[in-house]
């Protein structure tokens, strides 16, 4: 199971990328090993020195009962206070952003791959799509 965010490195350069674990609910998990998320305009914001990751997917587990969790509440991220720190600096500089770039499993684990990312200008998305353009011609 992994669940890739393809428009995040569409939209930016990706500088760095920080691995970190998920507090989720016993509906979540399933749903996840499902694969039924998506990182789709998600993003990461720090507040009282935690990190959260803001409007995820999860998609309702079929078999759940009323304690069903919601759909795109904020979860906390499980980080070092030396990394959130970190996070927190890198982001507060002028362009920078903290983007989930993939959730997956690591020993029974789900973990979220962040990176510190830049934007990119319109001009570099269309050289980006003008490359895969031609790769696809030359298979």
């Amino acid at each position: 199971m992994e669940i890739i965010n393809k428009k995040a490195k569409f939209d930016y350069y990706i500088e760095d990328e920080i691995e970190s674990g998920i507090v989720l609910t016993g509906t979540e998990i399933k749903s996840l090993r499902k694969g039924s998320a998506d990182l789709k305009d998600t993003y990461v914001r720090i507040k009282n020195n935690e990190a959260f990751i803001i409007n995820m997917y999860i998609a309702k587990y079929d078999e759940g009962n009323i304690f069903n969790h919601d759909e795109r509440r904020e979860r906390k991220l499980l980080l070092h206070k030396k990394e959130i720190l970190k996070l927190e600096e890198l982001s507060k500089k002028e362009g920078y952003t903290l983007i989930p770039i993939k959730a997956y499993l690591k020993k029974n684990l789900i973990k979220i791959s962040i990176g510190i990312c830049r934007g990119k200008k319109n001009y570099d998305k269309r050289e980006a799509i003008k490359e895969r353009d031609l790769k696809k011609i030359e298979k």
